[in-house]
């Protein structure tokens, strides 16, 4: 037994942190920060508060699930705090979710989105069908790379972490002290002009929900983490900690120093477009490859999540063919099938990723923002059996037990409301969607149970 907890808690504090860390800053902010200003017509202050809302809904949660995180052994992640508080069946439901729709997507925008600032590295202006076949090879490299070696993929996921915030942490503090008026839009580029959206900068919540996302994955490595119940309440606390101060001082230096109307004029490329700014003629291609490194950094992040979500799920008997998935070697968290299992739904949603922008129905937005909304659909199930426990004197703290968890469900619905306003038509279609996985995801298990008992 001894010798099975050795090889098993092989991560420390640092990659636990630098897994929520290098998950939610890396990608979004770089490439959905012109979406926050365009959703708030242009208002850096509307920018500012919804970056906080964001991570008010964050925090708050991850605060409230360090309670959790510090009272099981079940492995999972957030579907082991299902299964643990609430129901094995519910368990079911959200893992299925997870497993098939959340990670995926989410992993597929990501590895896209490194294809685009590659392309700009390169200096190439390429197509659609040219980003995405770079985002495939990224996210094939990535799968490959965690599934045959678990420590080459968490020392990535650190290195990456801390490249990432060289440009991050630079242009907030020259933004600090900058004094320059912000450069003139390039001919080449359409004005986008500052307009009064009223409460319309709601929809701003869906790219800063995408922003912050991926806090709740690094709940996925809890029982590889030496110490976990230690460990996991100090990374859940501190790294959305970081996340929001990074945010904060990168979009108003972002901002200070070239103007919401020139971000918004040049969309993606205002990181590129500040780095020749800044450093001369070679310094886009050299800011946008420190961007490459932090999105890559992302796509590995989750590929070490996704990885382990269907050995996770059949350890559970919560999927068909579980002892097969879970092979021979029963101290692998990832086995041959787990591996192509997660494999297939990154490829296939990678191909429907690319269908919706061929045919440009998501209106400036991806498939990886409804399964984020939709989690948050489902996170204050959690909160309110945490306030429950509070209540029944289970859990001490009134911050940790009752303040927070209320705060973490505000958010969320916030964060729901806003996913929503953004795209009425398709992400209600998409929730319908994700709930009907849940739902066959809760009657696959309710019905394997049921046949077990009799």
């Amino acid at each position: 037994m001894m010798r099975m907890e050795k090889k098993e808690q092989q991560f420390g504090l640092m990659t636990a942190i630098t897994m929520i860390v290098g998950i939610c800053i890396g990608s979004g902010i770089f490439f959905k920060g012109d979406d926050i200003l365009r959703f708030t017509g242009g208002s850096v202050a509307l920018g500012v508060l919804v970056l906080c809302i964001g991570a008010f809904s964050i925090i708050f949660g991850s605060i409230s699930l360090t309670e959790l995180s510090v009272r099981t052994e079940k492995s999972g992640g957030v579907v082991g705090y299902f299964e643990e508080f609430i129901s094995t069946e519910m368990a079911s439901a959200f893992g299925w979710f997870q497993m098939l729709l959340y990670f995926p997507t989410i992993n597929v925008v990501v590895a896209w989105a490194a294809g685009i600032y590659t392309l700009m590295v390169l200096g190439i202006e390429g197509s659609l069908e040219l980003q995405i076949l770079i985002g495939l090879g990224y996210l094939l490299f990535f799968y490959f790379l965690n599934y045959l070696s678990n420590r080459l993929g968490g020392y990535f996921q650190i290195i990456s972490t801390y490249v990432k915030l060289v440009p991050l942490i630079g242009i907030a503090l020259i933004g600090l002290f900058w004094t320059k008026d912000a450069p003139a839009i390039p001919e080449t580029m359409t004005k986008v002009p500052l307009t009064n959206v009223g409460m319309g900068w709601l929809a701003a919540l869906a790219p800063v929900a995408f922003s912050y996302d991926g806090w709740s994955v690094a709940t996925s490595i809890t029982n590889e983490v030496k110490n976990p119940k230690k460990t996991m309440p100090l990374a859940l606390t501190i790294g959305p900690l970081i996340v929001l101060v990074v945010y904060l001082s990168y979009f108003i230096g972002l901002t200070g120093i070239l103007g919401p109307e020139f971000v918004l004029a040049v969309g993606d490329q205002a990181i590129y477009s500040i780095g020749q700014l800044l450093f001369g003629a070679h310094g886009g291609t050299i800011i946008t490859l420190f961007v490459v490194i932090s999105v890559l950094g992302v796509t590995n992040g989750l590929a070490m999540g996704n990885l382990r979500m269907p050995h996770a799920l059949a350890s559970k008997k919560m999927m068909p063919n579980a002892d097969k998935i879970l092979g021979t070697n029963k101290l692998k968290t990832m086995t041959p099938r787990s591996f192509r299992l997660s494999l297939g739904c990154a490829l296939f949603w990678m191909f429907i990723h690319y269908l919706t922008q061929k045919m440009g129905i998501m209106a400036g937005g991806d498939i990886s923002e409804i399964a984020i909304v939709f989690s948050y659909i489902c996170y204050p199930i959690l909160y309110v059996k945490i306030i429950k426990m509070k209540l029944s004197g289970e859990i001490k703290s009134t911050f940790k037990g009752l303040i927070a968890p209320v705060l973490g469900i505000l958010g969320s619905a916030i964060i729901v409301v806003g996913g929503i306003v953004s795209n009425p038509v398709y992400v209600s279609i998409f929730i319908v969607i994700c709930f009907l996985v849940c739902a066959y995801g809760y009657y696959y298990y309710a019905t394997t149970k049921k046949r077990s008992l009799s």
